[in-house]
């Protein structure tokens, strides 16, 4: 006999459907480099939408709710935070290096120099902006986008489809991620932020020693030399604090999945 094509059978296709197509698009839509103007929206909905036929017979099934209902407006309220969760913690490890490289950039005087970030629109600075394309060129290099999507697919397991998403815990631990990139951002720029103190206190020593000598003639190039030193520097050590970061966001993805 064939079976029967009622209205909840194709009401519990369409959520089956839906619901993961919401928590995928809004993932999409934040994490960066897919979610950043470089790529068009239209190309972002098309990627979701054919990773969401790809796992959706992977994932769980949803739960069997009218379509209209309050309860169907409430769980996809829930995928989308969900996502948009998600995929803010992976954006605080991109922000992380642009906020280090604008304590940098401040310290030693090129707060001055700064380009237009054509991922997001704004002006930065250019030592922010070479991280951020040096810390995109890893990501990529090192297959983490994969990673995310892998970490994030596990979510439709952990946090299955329904009423409940990530709850107050989950909500009061993003927004306390904040503290985690400027704490992290202080570690990453601390050895320039402090090479650079060194030498402006250096130069106040020498003004008060010399009050004829020009201090801003000569502090400021010789300042900006350290500071390019000290990045130069540095850079032996970016990959090792890249890998520790973004190991640290991955587990935090995962705990973020399991807090009630």
């Amino acid at each position: 006999m064939p079976t029967e094509i009622t209205a909840d059978i194709i009401s519990q296709w369409i959520g089956q459907h839906f619901w993961p197509f919401f928590r995928l698009a809004s993932f999409m839509m934040v994490i960066p480099f897919i979610g950043t103007q470089l790529v068009p929206a239209r190309i972002r909905m098309g990627l979701a939408l054919l990773m969401t036929v790809l796992i959706v017979p992977m994932i769980p099934q949803v739960p069997q709710v009218d379509a209209l209902s309050a309860e169907a407006v409430v769980i996809t309220l829930q995928q989308i935070l969900i996502g948009v969760g998600m995929g803010f913690a992976l954006t605080a490890l991109f922000q992380l290096f642009v906020v280090a490289g604008q304590m940098i950039a401040m310290q030693m005087g090129l707060g001055f120099a700064s380009m237009v970030d054509p991922a997001n629109g704004i002006n930065v600075a250019v030592l922010a902006q070479i991280y951020t394309i040096t810390i995109t060129l890893l990501y990529l290099s090192m297959n983490g986008h994969l990673v995310a999507f892998d970490v994030f697919i596990e979510s439709f397991y952990t946090m299955p489809v329904g009423l409940e998403g990530l709850g107050q815990a989950g909500v009061w631990s993003l927004a306390h991620r904040i503290s985690w990139i400027f704490v992290s951002a202080v570690l990453l720029a601390l050895p320039a932020v402090t090479a650079v103190f060194i030498v402006n206190i250096s130069f106040g020593v020498m003004t008060r020693a010399a009050p004829q000598m020009n201090i801003f003639a000569l502090g400021f190039p010789i300042g900006l030399i350290f500071g390019l030193f000290s990045i130069w520097v540095l850079h032996a050590n970016f990959l090792p604090h890249f890998e520790q970061y973004t190991r640290e966001t991955f587990e935090y993805m995962r705990q973020l999945q399991g807090l009630p």
